[in-house]
């Protein structure tokens, strides 16, 4: 019995000195299955707001924004606040489709004014990319200060184009489908409009025209003061499948 003892008491020091020196080692545990057998994951949503402009963006946003389930992904991807809302028609002409509440862009320190403008899913992506890729470094650059607000005349308008002066054809603001772009305020104070700032050579200018440039590669439609006189105190930027820029 005392052997018996002896060899238990031998064996419980070995095993302590065995966990302090680490030999003993804990047994790996088995592999879990897969809940979802066969399933791949689905690849990541987002990055066409943040991708350069190129010659595809403006194709890219009009597939992309004809689908509103992954218009939004996009969007939220990109944490820019879009709150979709019911469609709805008011008159034969004028309606919204596949539309939201454009809100914040968490992504960037500018704020739409007046905020929450109600626009198509299409449309708020259009702007989301020309915001970041173009309107925001173009102002660093040329600017050279951060843009802390956009001021802008509407989106949404049951009217005819030119507001109805001259013409009977169905303006893309009764379908949510443009905003109307006034200008920009600046961290540094400045504020810079299209009705002040378009005519000339200097910074202002040529920050102007810089980015009506670059919402030709975005926008189906881009108005300026180039075009007519309507336009001598705003941007008008239509994100449709057309192609006409001046």
């Amino acid at each position: 019995m005392a052997s018996n003892v002896l060899i238990m008491r031998l064996s419980a020091g070995l095993a302590v000195l065995l966990i302090l020196s680490g030999c003993v080692r804990r047994a790996p545990e088995p592999l879990r299955p897969s809940p979802y057998p066969g399933r791949t994951p689905a690849p990541l949503v987002g990055g066409l707001v943040d991708r350069p402009i190129d010659g595809g963006t403006q194709g890219a946003v009009v597939r992309v924004g004809a689908d509103l389930g992954r218009c939004l992904a996009e969007l939220n991807a990109a944490r820019v606040t879009f709150s979709p809302v019911p469609d709805r028609t008011n008159t034969a002409t004028c309606g919204l489709r596949q539309g939201g509440v454009l809100g914040a862009d968490m992504g960037t320190v500018a704020r739409m004014a007046p905020g929450d403008v109600q626009m198509t899913c299409q449309t708020a992506l259009a702007l989301s990319i020309w915001r970041r890729q173009s309107l925001e470094p173009a102002a660093r650059e040329i600017l050279g200060s951060d843009v802390v607000q956009i001021d802008h005349m509407g989106a949404y308008a049951c009217r005819n184009v030119n507001n109805g002066a001259g013409s009977t054809r169905i303006s893309a603001h009764s379908q949510a489908a443009a905003l109307d772009f006034a200008g920009v305020r600046l961290r540094d104070g400045r504020r810079i409009s299209v009705t002040n700032g378009w005519n000339g050579e200097g910074a202002e200018a040529r920050f102007l025209r810089r980015i009506r440039d670059d919402a030709c590669r975005i926008f189906g439609t881009t108005l300026s003061p180039d075009y007519n006189a309507v336009h001598y105190d705003h941007l008008h930027l239509e994100a449709t499948d057309t192609r006409f820029c001046r």
